[in-house]
Formats: structure tokens, C-alpha cells, sequence
């Protein structure tokens, strides 16, 4: 616990920084992002608000799932959204090109480590993570069908209601997975080794 509790903490900061990254550059948001900003955009309050009030009500979906939240789940709700908020206020709109695709490139390259770093300290998935495993677990449809589902139902929703997708949308689903596939078997924690009986 004492590597995996700052691991996770680390990862969901990480996560954070780059979603604010990715909103800064302008090139367009992952689909969550443009339903949160969709939502701040139509609502008010902050993106990371949304970001947080999201992730609980996703979390209160869990309930007929009967799906069990660990530490990473409740901290996922609270920490990811206050980074992002807190990254918006000190880091301003990038204008040159350039600098956007670099930024735009970075943010997803560094939401690719938050992910190992969170999902690899093993305390529990995000809500929407759980969602999906909860779906599958109850409906018995295969995993990707029900993350396209969720995902393509959330960007519906997000530019429905002004969210920015683009570019940098397409990058980030076409990147994500294999960039948490690289990183996540170096940052999964290792399994505390059990004796075992003799005799």
C-alpha cells in the first residue's frame, strides 16, 4: 500500500492535467470531455464540476449492477475533476498550431500513463470503467460492444449540448488503448507474495 496509494493518487492528478491539456489545445476532447463541457456550456459550473458530478452519478449506476466501489473509485470522482479545474486556471488556450497538435499529442500520451498509473495501483476501477464491466457482466455482451456503446452515446450527447469533438477526438480513441497496454504492465503494482504452508 505504500507504493499503490501514491501511485494512485499520481495517476488520477495525471488524468486530470491531461484532459485540461487536451481542452486547451482545442483539437477536440475525449468523448466524456465533450459531454462535460457540453454540460458547462449549457449548464454552467465548471468542466471539472461536471467531471466530478458525472462520475457520481455514473457511480450511482453501480447500484442495480450490484458492482462494489474500492478506494480508486471514490478517489476517481474527487481528485480527477479538481486537477482539471485547478490545470485550467494556471494553463491558458494554446493559439499557435503547432503548439496545439504538440499539446494535443502530449495530453494523450500522458492520459495513456494516468491510466496505467490508476488502473495499475489496483484499487478499484473509475465509475465509468465499472459501468462497463458491470454491463457486460449482467448483459453478457462483449466489452468493446459495450464501451463503443457508452462512449458513441456520451459524444452524442456532449455535441448535442456545444461540445467541441475534432481531431484530436479521432487521436485519442484511435491511441488510447494501445498506449494503456504499454504502460500499464509497468506501472501495475506487484501482488504482495503469500507464504505458503509446509508440512
Amino acid at each position: 500500500m505504500g507504493r499503490r496509494i501514491p501511485q494512485l493518487f499520481a495517476g488520477l492528478a495525471l488524468y486530470g492535467v491531461s484532459m485540461a491539456l487536451m481542452l486547451r489545445s482545442g483539437l477536440g476532447l475525449d468523448p466524456w470531455d465533450v459531454l462535460h463541457q457540453g454540460l458547462q456550456r449549457s449548464v454552467g459550473l465548471s468542466v471539472g464540476a461536471w467531471v466530478t458530478i458525472c462520475g457520481a452519478l455514473v457511480l450511482l449506476l453501480w447500484i442495480p449492477l450490484r458492482q462494489r466501489p474500492g478506494l480508486g473509485t471514490v478517489a476517481n470522482v474527487l481528485v480527477i475533476g479538481a486537477a482539471m479545474d485547478l490545470t485550467l486556471r494556471i494553463v491558458d488556450d494554446f493559439a499557435a498550431l503547432p503548439a496545439r497538435i504538440a499539446v494535443t499529442a502530449a495530453a494523450i500520451v500522458l492520459n495513456g500513463l494516468a491510466s496505467g498509473l490508476y488502473i495499475g495501483a489496483r484499487l478499484g476501477p473509475g465509475p465509468r470503467d465499472g459501468l462497463m464491466t458491470g454491463l457486460h457482466r449482467r448483459t453478457g455482451r462483449s466489452l468493446r460492444l459495450i464501451r463503443t456503446g457508452i462512449e458513441l452515446t456520451v459524444l452524442a450527447a456532449g455535441l448535442l449540448l456545444g461540445g467541441t469533438a475534432g481531431v484530436g477526438t479521432v487521436a485519442y480513441a484511435l491511441a488510447i488503448g494501445p498506449l494503456v497496454q504499454i504502460f500499464l504492465p509497468w506501472c501495475t503494482a506487484p501482488t504482495p507474495a503469500r507464504n505458503s504452508r509446509k508440512g
